[in-house]
């Protein structure tokens, strides 16, 4: 790393800490030359590859907005779709790849969408798939019921009356 105030070439760490849920790495570093101390980040690219072919940097803020849209009129709080944001990059991070398809990033927005409002997740897949006609959104509506979701469940282990004892 190039020393900002003297232009040396190299320069020694001193401290590393994660930051940012740990998708950073802040350094603080000296210089061997003139003594100065500095800090750099460290970030881990994550490239999405995009149908087109042209890639560009992931970016949690156009996952929200696409979620935003699919939410729309739903019982759902920002905070649920910043943590839905970054279990996406989670997920995608944890391939270990540094680009992921377009594809992959909507895969992966799916599941926890699913998990968070049903009808979201009809939207969003209904677009995302291209939905064509009634029986699309039928045999998906099927997939629903036949897979419930973890909050599903949940809710409905609650209202039991088997469990009320």
């Amino acid at each position: 790393m190039i020393c900002p105030f003297c232009r040396h070439d190299d320069s020694r760490v001193v401290d590393s800490r994660p930051v940012e849920d740990g998708t950073q790495i802040r350094r603080r570093r000296e210089c061997p030359e003139c003594g100065q101390r500095f800090s750099t980040q460290e970030v881990a690219l994550l490239n999405i590859i995009k149908r087109s072919g042209a890639t560009e940097p992931f970016s949690r803020e156009k996952v929200l907005v696409g979620v935003r849209k699919a939410c729309q009129g739903r019982p759902v709080n920002e905070d649920d779709l910043v943590l839905l944001a970054q279990r996406v990059e989670e997920t995608l991070r944890s391939t270990g790849q540094a680009e992921s398809e377009a594809q992959e990033v909507g895969m992966a927005i799916l599941a926890p969408l699913r998990e968070l409002d049903e009808v979201a997740y009809l939207r969003y897949a209904s677009v995302y798939r291209n939905f064509a006609s009634l029986e699309d959104f039928e045999g998906e509506i099927a997939l629903l019921r036949a897979l419930p979701s973890s909050t599903k469940a949940a809710s409905s282990s609650k209202k039991s009356p088997e469990n009320k004892a």
